[in-house]
């Protein structure tokens, strides 16, 4: 049983909902789970075109989702943070001393086919056990 589980999650892939039973079953009574989103905002020209209000905007509405798929869970913490997918997550994972990272992995592509990008690096860099749950 692991003490503090992090569950990274991408709001738009559908597969919350199983990485956070799973968290669960990882966990014993008194463990602390903590669901995070990482909020990546465009780079290069279109981050220019966006603006802040509109980055705001949807900053607001991913806190929205994120509590909206967490609901169902007793006890959670949930938490967003801004920047690049995996290395956020490997950064609050250190930060916060997790022993243990959930994560879904879609459907690959060729440049990635055994797990996703995102995935396949939180596996090579986490300072801690990872759990890749892959959606079919």
């Amino acid at each position: 049983m692991y003490k503090k589980i992090l569950v990274p999650m991408a709001l738009d892939h559908g597969i919350s909902e199983q990485t956070l039973t799973i968290a669960k079953s990882l966990a014993s009574s008194d463990s602390e789970i903590t669901a995070l989103h990482v909020y990546e905002i465009p780079q290069g020209a279109v981050n220019a075109y966006l603006g802040e209000e509109l980055i705001a905007q949807g900053l607001a509405r991913a806190k929205q989702v994120l509590a909206e798929k967490t609901s169902n869970v007793d006890g959670i913490k949930t938490d967003i943070k801004r920047g690049h997918a995996y290395r956020s997550i490997i950064e609050y994972a250190n930060a916060n001393d997790f022993d243990c990272i959930v994560i879904g992995s879609h459907k690959p592509g060729l440049s990635t086919y055994l797990i996703g990008s995102t995935a396949a690096r939180v596996v090579r860099h986490a300072p801690c056990a990872v759990h890749v749950h892959r959606n079919r």
